[in-house]
């Protein structure tokens, strides 16, 4: 059961709303709440994320007249529900009740509750009440006709994750021997051997809380997949309850990248228990090119649906709450934000939340209807969205074509987020967002993938910092070029297995990177991370930051090599960018050994795709920021246009336009900020 269940629910259309919080009104104003729903055109709310507390106000008791009258309200006016089931944040007499259900730091200290979820995973007095509240909600509204779908939670792992308390090292003990089985084989993979961590009693282990210095990083990077799996069974379990009484398709809403180590929760492993997959997207003011940051969080949500539409949970209007700097969106911009997202796969804009709140910590939060009220902006810009997403509502079920793609494997970025590396400037997801701008700036579609997918239906995969590689990832990426792919690797990848270990001989050593050294034919023997602030020319493709390396190539062609000037003697002459040709004579693999700059980076990635036969969407580059996507059903297909510029630009297209209704004429003349949908048949 994916999208279109709720696609065909919706009687064809793009889900378009939010969540719904009628709770923090008077009830007379919920009526005036449809209203503008109707005027906007919208069709879906979640209800009931945060209702915890009024809907069990004490143990056992349930109180479900106010939900009952907002469900009957809201199907008398044609709008559908996404239901949660409140389990998101235990109300403060739960938490009094039951103080050890509250998390604790890696400090040993215990938080208390006053915010919003405010549980540890592991309890079981949590889980227990969770259950029992989400089996009196799905047997009383398992047959409204409002209710279109399950939503379980909010956001896991966000603002209580990783616990460190008593139910999670007991928790973690027992994951640790369903992995291992033995004390020796967990010893082994975690090289106890250094520092003296021998362990001879599952009673021994702990969380990896704070310690005189750097804790076992194998132990860090269990515990985070220990973490993830700890939510991933409360998931389960309320999952479970509903599906038992329900044939609605049931989702939780993801956080795209913004789950690192500390905050431990592993997508690629969740995205197959949900029935759609669904993400929640904020833009970092701050950021110039956020535009293209929400790009690549939608290409990876896509990833995690497996390249079926997938729904935008949450966005906002304008402004958040909860950055230093919280930026109003200028005019147009979530008019672009939206069809971003719905380019790259969704079949829905959500938003969060329906009304900016009066009160609490998220009243300067942007809402559909904002403070202002309905003579704002805002108001009148989500009812040009509303029309618009109506207009381009032939769009559900169609799917983006990709023929590039890049790997982030969960581990992978963990493992890099570790202490003690060559440099802290070396992370997954910053080098990880160059390689995908550069290919954005060239018109080219990305799909992300793991490295233990399927790979076969690309013709260029790139794998930024594959610091931790599993040996199935390795032989994919190997049998991938094998095959006749164009496979790109860059600097810090290969490097450990699974359990955080150098990959190398004992007694006769190896080099870097490692599993890939012969793929590559390269070998590489001494890293020489950067300064801050310091590059490191090239003989190709401009200078190199963060990172250079010491090495040879062994069966390689060196496209470019360290310059040894400037200080820089130590990697002077090594290679910088290497191509190997493909065993069949088809494919090539190529090796970057250091983060390059935008320009050189640019000239490599058109290399890269002339190599491999990758073109842009319209066969030509787009004009500066102008973001070109594709979706089809086989037999139609629909060109996403969108200018983030500040100049009108004119784009070779032919077909109609759906949001004028009108042709192209061979030449699509987008304003400034517009945006533009063009249907032609495939």
């Amino acid at each position: 059961m994916a999208m279109d269940y709720i696609v065909d629910k919706l009687g064809g259309r793009i889900a378009f709303g939010g969540d719904y919080n009628p709770e923090q009104w008077p009830e007379e104003v919920w009526k005036h709440d449809v209203a503008l729903m109707k005027e906007a055109g919208v069709n879906l709310v979640s209800v009931g994320i945060f209702s915890w507390a009024l809907l069990e106000p004490e143990e056992g008791r349930y109180e479900f007249g106010w939900l009952d009258r907002v469900l009957e309200l809201l199907h008398a006016n044609g709008i559908s529900v996404d239901l949660a089931n409140a389990s998101a944040s235990p109300p403060p007499w739960f938490s009094r009740k039951y103080p050890d259900s509250l998390p604790v730091d890696a400090d040993g200290v215990r938080q208390s509750y006053g915010s919003r979820q405010a549980f540890a995973a592991c309890s079981p007095d949590y889980r227990r009440a969770a259950a029992a509240l989400t089996t009196a909600i799905v047997q009383r509204y398992a047959e409204h006709p409002a209710v279109v779908m399950w939503h379980v939670h909010n956001e896991y792992g966000c603002h209580n994750q990783p616990d460190f308390g008593p139910h999670a090292e007991r928790g973690f003990q027992k994951w640790l021997q369903d992995r291992y089985g033995s004390l020796d084989a967990l010893n082994k993979a975690w090289g106890t051997a250094f520092w003296s961590q021998h362990y001879y009693d599952w009673a021994e282990i702990l969380p990896p809380r704070r310690s005189g210095t750097w804790v076992n990083p194998t132990q860090q990077l269990d515990f985070a997949r220990f973490s993830s799996d700890a939510l991933l069974e409360c998931f389960k379990a309320e999952a479970d309850v509903i599906r038992a009484h329900s044939e609605h398709p049931v989702t939780t809403n993801f956080m795209g990248f913004n789950m690192g180590l500390n905050a431990p929760v592993d997508y690629w492993r969740w995205s197959g228990h949900m029935d759609v997959v669904s993400n929640d997207h904020y833009l970092i003011a701050a950021d110039e090119r956020n535009f293209q940051e929400l790009a690549m969080t939608a290409d990876l949500t896509r990833g995690w649906a497996q390249g079926k539409p997938w729904l935008l949970m949450e966005h906002s209007t304008s402004a958040v709450n909860w950055q230093p700097r919280n930026v109003a969106k200028v005019p147009g911009e979530m008019l672009r934000n939206s069809l971003q997202h719905v380019a790259r796969g969704s079949d829905g804009a959500l938003f969060f939340q329906w009304r900016a709140s009066r009160a609490g910590a998220e009243k300067y939060h942007s809402g559909l209807v904002p403070h202002a009220g309905r003579d704002s902006k805002v108001w009148r810009e989500v009812v040009q969205l509303g029309r618009v997403l109506e207009s381009i509502s032939e769009v559900a079920g169609s799917t983006v074509q990709a023929e590039a793609c890049i790997i982030h494997d969960t581990d992978a970025r963990w493992g890099t987020e570790l202490d003690s590396h060559p440099s802290e400037d070396a992370r997954n997801v910053p080098e990880t967002r160059r390689w995908h701008d550069a290919l954005y700036r060239a018109g080219i579609t990305t799909d992300i993938r793991q490295s233990t997918d399927d790979l076969s239906g690309y013709k260029l995969v790139i794998a930024p910092m594959l610091y931790l590689v599993t040996d199935e990832g390795a032989a994919k990426l190997h049998k991938y070029v094998e095959a006749g792919g164009t496979l790109v690797i860059t600097y810090f990848s290969g490097i450990v297995d699974e359990n955080d270990h150098i990959r190398m001989d004992p007694v006769n050593g190896g080099g870097y990177p490692g599993a890939f050294s012969e793929l590559l034919g390269v070998s590489m023997e001494e890293f020489f991370p950067l300064r801050s602030g310091d590059t490191v020319g090239l003989s190709q493709f401009g200078s190199g930051t963060l990172w250079s390396e010491l090495g040879k190539a062994t069966d390689a062609e060196v496209l470019a090599t360290f310059d040894g000037g400037a200080g820089r003697s130590g990697v002077g002459g090594s290679p910088a960018v290497t191509r190997r040709a493909g065993a069949s004579g088809r494919g090539a693999a190529y090796y970057v050994a250091t983060s390059l700059g935008r320009t050189g980076l640019a000239e490599l990635v058109q290399l890269l795709c002339s190599d491999a036969g990758v073109e842009p969407v319209l066969g030509v580059a787009p004009p500066e920021d102008v973001e070109i996507v594709r979706r089809s059903n086989g037999t139609k297909d629909w060109t996403f246009v969108i200018n983030h510029s500040a100049h009108d630009v004119d784009v070779p297209l032919d077909g109609v336009e759906l949001l004028s209704g009108a042709p192209t004429g061979g030449t699509l003349i987008l304003t400034a900020g517009g945006v533009a949908v063009v249907a032609t048949p495939a």
